[in-house]
């Protein structure tokens, strides 16, 4: 009997143990994050935090709601279940009393996420050219240079740009090949590889840049660009300063948005820029389409004035 009770438990650790190693260890402290901010408030309101009630998360969001986004709302619901499974408990996030909470919140606040610019070509080629002209060290302009343009070619998310090896590339008489192992979407570690062709302008063409960046370097294995995934976003920052953007409304995000929303402008098909972005639905895409066609098909076209 004993050793059956052994057995069970042993079974109970190795369950949670693959429940978190299902997620990548970024998402995991994503949602630690969002939990944490739960636990406070459960703290301070007399609530007990683990395992939750949904009475006590209704409160939460409704408590969020003063403050956040609705996408807020939806990513805390979501982490805090997570966390819970973990723990080996479980919380019903789809309780009428959460749901209908979260109806109320959607009506009242409305759910538009107002998120980062998409850095579009023009303002590629401006970023570009404030990197160039920079106060920076050499070697820091050439990193950032070939930084940009291959997350902006290859639709890269922050993480998948930073995790970039020497072994995941092979360089072809067409431009060169990028060994994605594992991202947002591909938790399972399938990978993808991602083919970013050379450009016609010298200046913009990302496989002479990170070449570039490569040789001058001596680059024969590791990281190629040996970041925090955070830093990507610091960097787009600053040089949107410098070239005198808004720099608020740029972050690491603005490349891989830049990528889809330039190429829907440009005419790319729905399923081609999934390819190379790595998008599962195409709920997001579409978005980026939608963007990129408010101009181009514009009932008011069609008005001469």
């Amino acid at each position: 009997m004993n050793d059956l009770i052994t057995d069970i438990k042993s079974l109970e650790l190795e369950t949670i143990k693959n429940l978190r190693n299902s997620k990548s260890a970024n998402t995991l402290r994503a949602y630690q994050s969002d939990y944490n901010d739960f636990s406070l408030f459960c703290s301070k309101n007399g609530f007990q935090a683990m395992p939750t009630q949904p009475k006590i998360l209704a409160l939460y969001i409704t408590h969020l709601s003063s403050y956040s986004k609705y996408s807020t709302l939806k990513r805390r619901l979501a982490s805090i279940s997570i966390l819970h499974k973990t723990k080996g408990h479980y919380i019903d996030t789809k309780h009428p009393i959460i749901m209908e909470n979260l109806m109320g919140i959607k009506r009242t606040n409305g759910s538009n996420q107002k998120g980062k610019k998409p850095l579009l070509i023009n303002d590629l080629k401006v970023l570009i050219n404030a990197i160039h002209q920079s106060n920076e060290k050499d070697n820091r302009k050439i990193r950032d240079k070939a930084l940009v343009l291959i997350g902006f070619s290859g639709g890269f998310r922050r993480s998948e740009l930073v995790d970039i090896e020497y072994e995941d590339l092979e360089f072809v008489s067409e431009g060169v090949k990028i060994f994605v192992k594992r991202s947002k979407t591909d938790q399972s570690g399938e990978g993808m590889t991602k083919a970013i062709p050379y450009f016609d302008s010298e200046k913009f063409c990302p496989v002479n840049a990170l070449k570039n960046w490569i040789e001058i370097f001596d680059l024969k294995k590791g990281k190629i660009f040996d970041i925090s995934d955070k830093s990507v976003a610091l960097i787009i920052k600053k040089y949107a300063n410098y070239a005198g953007l808004d720099s608020h409304r740029y972050a690491g995000h603005s490349l891989r948005s830049g990528f889809a929303t330039s190429t829907a402008e440009s005419g790319a098909e729905e399923r081609n820029i999934m390819a190379m972005t790595g998008h599962k639905s195409t709920e997001m895409v579409r978005r980026y389409i939608k963007e990129a066609n408010l101009f181009k098909n514009n009932a008011l076209n069609k008005i001469k004035l």
